[in-house]
């Protein structure tokens, strides 16, 4: 449930997001708040300044917190953003160990609004070779 603390902290994320766009890029914005709602860190998209197709403003916070918080207090957070994270984001999400995201636009909505923005599907093939696969795997997390 979303409620007025998140809000104003949903619109902090947007204002951003606006801000990106007068330094000539993309509209995406994100923070990180604790779990008192102090906001620890703000981001924005920079993939086109930094020639860095992983520079969206959730996985940088994710990757942030990963090295700066520790589990107990990762989990505490809550991420504002100004869109619904993608799959990557999502996944660095995930794996830092981020409590909560709040977002504004879904990912539907922003097609909507961009429709060229939407992501083609790759295809993938697999899993194959599983008996030789496994060989690092388990030399790694069996030891």
């Amino acid at each position: 449930m979303i409620t007025t603390a998140d809000e104003e902290l949903l619109r902090r994320a947007i204002a951003i997001a606006a801000q990106a766009v007068t330094l000539g890029d993309a509209p995406y914005g994100s923070l990180l708040a604790g779990p008192d709602g102090k906001i620890l860190v703000e981001a924005h998209n920079t993939v086109q300044r930094d020639n860095d197709i992983s520079a969206h403003p959730e996985l940088k916070l994710a990757r942030w917190a990963a090295r700066e918080l520790d589990r107990e207090t990762a989990a505490g957070t809550t991420m504002y953003t100004s869109c619904q994270p993608c799959g990557m984001c999502t996944g660095g999400i995930v794996r830092s160990g981020l409590g909560r995201v709040v977002y504004a636009l879904s990912t539907e909505q922003l097609i909507g609004l961009n429709p060229s923005g939407g992501w083609p599907e790759i295809a993938q093939d697999g899993p194959a070779l599983f008996d030789e696969a496994r060989v690092p795997i388990e030399a790694y997390y069996l030891r």
